[in-house]
C-alpha cells in the first residue's frame, strides 16, 4: 500500500474531524479558540491517547507538525464557510467522515502491532484511535458520547479492527490486511448511514 496515499487520506481524515469539532463549537456558540481546541481534539486527540498508551513518544503530531497546519486552517476555513447560506448535501461530511475514520482504524490498529503481539489490545487501539477524539469533544461539549449512544460508530470501529487482525493472523501481508480492516470499517459504516441502521439501545422500566 503507499504510504504517501495512506498519509493523505490520514490528513484528509484529520481535516474531516476537526470540521466536525467546530460544527459542535458553532452550535454551542463558543469563540474562536474554543473553537481551535475542540476541533484539535476531534482531529487528533483519539492518536494521542494511542500513542501514549504504546509508549510512542513523541506523539505523532509532535513529530509532523502538518497534522496541526491542518487542523488550524481547517478551523478557521470552517468558521469562515459555515456563515455563508450554501449548504453541502446532508450525507457529504458523514461519507468523508467514514473515509477518515476507517483509516484511522487501520493505522491504529497497524501502529499496536509495532509495538506489542496481542490482537485484541491492536483493536483496543485501533477503536481509541477512531472514536477518542470524539469522545473528548463530547464530553468537552456537556453532550454524552456519540460512540456510547445507539449510532453504528464505535461496532464498525471493532469489527474493522478484527478484521484486519484476522487477515494477520492468517498470514496476510500488512497491506492486504491493512486493506481488508479499513474496508470492513468503511462498508459497515456506510451501510449504517445509508440504511440508518442503529444498535438497541438498554433502558430501565420505571
Amino acid at each position: 500500500m503507499d504510504s504517501l496515499l495512506i498519509y493523505l487520506i490520514d490528513l484528509f481524515g484529520t481535516a474531516i474531524f476537526a470540521i466536525s469539532g467546530v460544527l459542535l463549537a458553532g452550535r454551542l456558540k463558543m469563540d474562536p479558540f474554543g473553537v481551535i481546541v475542540l476541533g484539535s481534539v476531534t482531529a487528533i486527540g483519539g492518536g494521542t491517547i494511542r500513542d501514549m498508551s504504546l509508549g510512542a513518544t513523541p506523539v505523532f503530531w509532535i513529530t509532523d507538525t502538518n497534522y496541526l497546519w491542518v487542523i488550524f486552517i481547517t478551523c478557521v476555513a470552517t468558521m469562515l464557510i459555515v456563515r455563508r447560506p450554501k449548504r453541502l448535501a446532508w450525507w457529504i461530511l458523514p461519507v468523508c467522515d467514514a473515509v477518515g475514520l476507517a483509516v484511522f482504524v487501520g493505522i491504529g490498529v497497524e501502529k499496536a502491532m509495532m509495538f506489542q503481539d496481542s490482537a485484541l489490545v491492536a483493536i483496543i487501539m485501533g477503536v481509541i484511535t477512531g472514536c477518542g477524539g470524539g469522545i473528548i469533544r463530547d464530553v468537552l461539549a456537556r453532550e454524552v458520547p456519540m460512540v456510547l449512544r445507539s449510532e453504528v460508530y464505535a461496532t464498525a470501529c471493532i469489527i474493522g479492527g478484527a478484521c484486519h487482525t484476522s487477515a494477520l493472523l492468517m498470514g496476510c501481508s500488512n497491506d492486504t490486511a491493512f486493506l481488508v480492516g479499513v474496508f470492513s470499517t468503511l462498508f459497515i459504516r456506510l451501510g449504517a448511514i445509508r440504511w440508518h441502521l442503529s444498535l438497541p439501545i438498554f433502558a430501565l422500566n420505571r
